[in-house]
C-alpha cells in the first residue's frame, strides 16, 4: 500500500496505492468538507488542477445529506463524481471545535448539531460505520483533539482514552470488513497521535499506537493556535518513533512554509482549508510569496497572478480582472482565486517531489522556505 522510493535527510519520496488509484508523496490533500471545495470548485475542478486525494468531512456528511443516503447512491466516490482516492476524517477535530456544546465520556462524544440544534452521539465503533458508509480510501480513527496548552494530567488521560478508542475502531473496522455490503471493502484505517504540545506524552503515545499496526499513522492536535516553531519540535520528537514503512499525515497543516518544513521533518501527507479560505479572501499565493489580490496596486495589473504559473487562471486572466471581480463581488472572484491557490499548493507538492527524486531537496528548501514565506 505504501512503498518507500527515496529519502534526502528525513525528507521521503514514496507512493501511496490505494483502491481508487495511486499517489505520490509527499501530498497535499484538496479539502472539500462536504464533498465540494468551497469556492465552487468541482471533482472535474480537482482533476484538471493536479489533485491526488480528496478530504471530505465525517461529520458535516453525517449531518447532512447522510451517510447512509450516501452509501445509497453509491459511496462518496459516486456521489461527487471523484474517481481519485478520498481520506475522511474522523470528526474529532469538530468534536474540539465544538467544546461549548460537547460531553466527552470513555462511550464517546454528545454534542449538538451545529445545524439544528440536536443531540448527536458519535463513539469510535459510529465515526467508522460512517466512514463505511461513505466508502472512503483512507478512514481516520476517532480521538480526542485536546486544546494547546492544556494540563498535563488531562492530556495524559485524554491520550489514554484516544489509544483505547483506536482500539475499538480497529475492532469494529475489521468487522465491518466481513460484511458483505461494503461500497469500498479495501479502506484503511489510520491511528492519529495525540498529546498536545508536551513531548513525552507525544511519544508514548505514539509508541502505543504503532503497536496496533494501523495502515497509517497521523500527527493532530496540531495548527490549533501554537508558534510553528513549537509545532515543528513535536513533529521532530513524534517522528523517529513513526514506523517508516507506513505514510505519516500531518492533519490541518498549513501554510506553504509548514509543509515544506514538514515534509524536512519526514511527513508524507498534508491537509488544510488555509488555501482555499485565504482565497475567497482574496489572499493568493505565488512562487515569490503571498499577495493581496483585492491592493489598489493591481487595479490596471495586466499580468497574471504569478508569471511562473500554469494554472487554468494564471493562463487566461489578468489581475486587475480579478482584482475587479473581488470588488464587484462578482462570485467568479472565489472560484478562479481558490482555483489558483489549489494549483499551487499542487505544483509545490510536484516541485518538492522532483527535488526530492534529483536530490536537490536541501537546496530546493533553503532556496524556498524564505520566498514562500514573504508578502508581495
Amino acid at each position: 500500500m505504501f512503498t518507500l522510493l527515496k529519502t534526502e535527510g528525513r525528507a521521503r519520496r514514496g507512493q501511496l496505492t490505494c483502491a481508487h488509484g495511486t499517489a505520490q508523496t509527499p501530498v497535499f490533500m484538496n479539502v472539500g468538507t462536504q464533498g465540494a471545495i468551497k469556492g465552487a470548485v468541482s471533482a472535474q475542478d480537482l482533476r484538471e488542477i493536479g489533485c491526488q486525494i480528496e478530504l471530505s468531512n465525517t461529520y458535516h456528511l453525517h449531518l447532512r445529506p447522510g451517510d447512509e443516503l450516501v452509501k445509497e447512491m453509491g459511496g462518496l466516490h459516486r456521489f461527487m463524481r471523484w474517481d481519485g482516492p478520498i481520506l475522511t476524517d474522523s470528526g474529532g477535530f469538530q468534536v474540539f471545535s465544538l467544546s461549548g456544546r460537547r460531553k466527552i465520556q470513555e462511550e464517546g462524544v454528545t454534542f449538538a448539531s451545529h445545524i439544528d440544534g440536536r443531540r448527536i452521539f458519535m463513539g469510535p465503533e459510529e465515526s467508522i460505520q460512517i466512514q463505511w458508509n461513505l466508502g472512503s480510501d483512507i478512514a481516520m480513527a476517532f480521538d480526542e483533539c485536546v486544546e494547546n496548552p492544556a494540563p498535563y494530567a488531562y492530556v495524559k488521560q485524554s491520550c489514554e482514552r484516544t489509544f483505547r478508542w483506536l482500539e475499538r475502531c480497529k475492532t469494529e473496522h475489521a468487522r465491518l470488513k466481513q460484511l458483505a455490503d461494503g461500497v469500498n471493502p479495501q479502506q484503511m484505517l489510520f491511528g492519529i497521535n495525540q498529546g498536545g504540545i508536551l513531548p513525552d506524552l507525544r511519544v508514548w503515545h505514539m509508541q502505543q499506537i504503532a503497536s496496533l499496526d494501523c495502515d497509517g499513522y497521523a500527527i493532530g492536535g496540531l495548527a490549533v493556535g501554537e508558534p510553528a516553531e513549537t509545532m515543528y519540535e513535536i513533529i521532530e520528537a513524534v517522528e523517529p518513533y513513526m514506523p517508516a514503512e507506513k505514510p505519516r499525515y500531518l492533519m490541518g497543516v498549513g501554510t506553504p512554509v509548514n509543509i515544506l518544513e514538514g515534509v524536512a521533518r519526514g511527513v508524507d501527507m498534508f491537509d488544510c482549508v488555509l488555501p482555499a479560505r485565504n482565497a475567497r479572501h482574496g489572499k493568493l499565493y505565488t512562487w515569490n510569496g503571498a499577495m493581496n489580490i483585492k491592493n489598489e496596486k493591481y487595479k490596471r495589473d495586466e499580468q497574471p497572478i504569478d508569471p511562473a504559473c500554469r494554472c487554468p487562471v494564471c493562463r487566461s486572466f489578468s489581475r486587475a480582472y480579478l482584482r475587479h471581480l473581488f470588488a464587484a463581488g462578482e462570485m467568479l472572484a472565489m472560484r478562479l482565486a481558490v482555483l489558483h491557490n489549489l494549483y499551487f499548493y499542487n505544483a509545490l507538492m510536484d516541485r518538492i517531489r522532483l527535488a526530492l527524486e534529483e536530490g536537490t531537496f536541501e537546496a530546493f528548501y533553503r532556496e524556498y522556505r524564505e520566498k514562500l514565506g514573504a508578502r508581495m
